[in-house]
């Protein structure tokens, strides 16, 4: 195995990349600096450059965010066909593409999460109807493939669409030496809460708002940074004012990694609250900064929480439930700390390298036509 075709919606420059663009560049740019030619084909956005070259990876980029589907295949077609590719990656993370239908090489999917019906909590009724419905032919287009998952709740998932396949799961791995503690074991002064991502809808960052004004009607004052851009945050300002905590919720809007790290290290609690995650990537990093998660107790964020140990899970959309667990953790100093330090060690447990190694097998398993190991 020696040439890659990665397929992905969006590449780490895109304003709009997430955890998926994460896996991506980290797994891929490592096989990349081990001597692989790697090429991914991705959307483009506004005033991109075509082709670039990312962490190794030669990064080819055509149509746009809801174009990319249509886009992708006659790209391919027209510059990427003639190319002797051993294995194409099908990253299906958003409308799937189909791409055993129109690629030559193997494929292997790499599910990070489908929407299924939470699509209608984040699209207009139109845009999410479509992604359902053409969530629908997976198992038939995927059928008998490798299939790798980014979790056991994105396995159980496929498993329940009837996709037979076998299916591995990898976990997304974290840079425990780029991601620590605070070197002065610094908090911020008083009571603080972190988001840190895209603002959308199904994210449930409106979960978090409400039990911080629920908590400020108790008499506790916890500060909350949210930290992303994204097409909710209007709804965001506009709730935060509406209950009246518009001056302890904090719209810091899309941050560089300096800033990203400062806040995981020195916020007292992250919170991520969605009604489903392939496993939610910024838990693992907020841990490995040594700050404990409060989650939504459903699919990749009951994996990447082990509760009780890392953070605390709760059920989702219970708002008494979440403000709870918050003043739980903010007012109980020694529990505080002790999250904190698991957090800190089942990050370090977690590992880029392994997760890059584990992807790499199973694709010269496909290539040599060995099966798995």
């Amino acid at each position: 195995m020696r040439r890659i075709l990665v397929l992905n919606w969006q590449d780490r420059e895109n304003p709009q990349a997430g955890g998926a663009e994460e896996h991506v560049h980290q797994v891929f740019g490592r096989l990349a600096g081990r001597g692989y030619e790697v090429t991914l084909l991705a959307s483009g956005f506004e005033g991109c450059e075509p082709r670039v070259r990312l962490d190794g990876i030669d990064v080819h980029r055509t149509g746009g965010r809801y174009t990319f589907s249509v886009a992708a295949p006659w790209y391919y077609l027209r510059n990427l066909r003639r190319a002797r590719w051993d294995v194409v990656v099908d990253n299906l993370n958003k409308v799937p593409l189909f791409s055993p239908w129109w690629v030559s090489a193997p494929v292997v999917p790499v599910v990070q999460h489908l929407f299924g019906v939470t699509a209608f909590r984040e699209a207009t009724l139109p845009l999410a109807a479509t992604t359902w419905l053409l969530e629908r032919p997976l198992p038939l287009a995927y059928r008998g493939l490798p299939v790798i998952a980014i979790s056991q709740s994105t396995r159980d998932d496929l498993v329940a669409r009837g996709l037979r396949a076998r299916i591995e799961v990898i976990p997304v791995g974290v840079d425990t030496d780029r991601h620590t503690p605070h070197p002065e074991g610094r908090k911020t002064p008083g009571a603080s809460l972190l988001y840190l991502g895209r603002l959308k809808r199904y994210k449930g960052v409106d979960l978090l708002v409400r039990a911080v004004a629920k908590l400020a009607r108790e008499g506790l004052r916890v500060e909350f940074k949210v930290a992303g851009a994204g097409d909710a945050r209007p709804e965001l300002e506009q709730l935060a004012g509406e209950l009246g905590v518009e001056d302890r919720v904090i719209f810091l809007g899309f941050v560089d990694d300096r800033t990203k790290i400062d806040l995981l290290r020195t916020s007292w609690v992250h919170g991520l609250t969605s009604a489903k995650e392939g496993w939610g990537i910024t838990v693992v990093e907020a841990g490995a900064c040594g700050t404990p998660s409060v989650a939504s107790n459903s699919p990749g964020l009951r994996e990447a929480v082990v509760d009780g140990e890392t953070g605390l899970l709760v059920q989702h959309g219970n708002v008494d439930a979440l403000a709870a667990a918050i003043r739980r953790l903010v007012t109980d100093p020694p529990l505080l700390a002790r999250l904190g330090e698991e957090a800190r060690r089942h990050a370090e447990s977690l590992s880029w390298e392994a997760t890059s190694a584990a992807t790499e097998r199973v694709l010269h398993s496909v290539t040599s036509g060995k099966g798995p190991d």
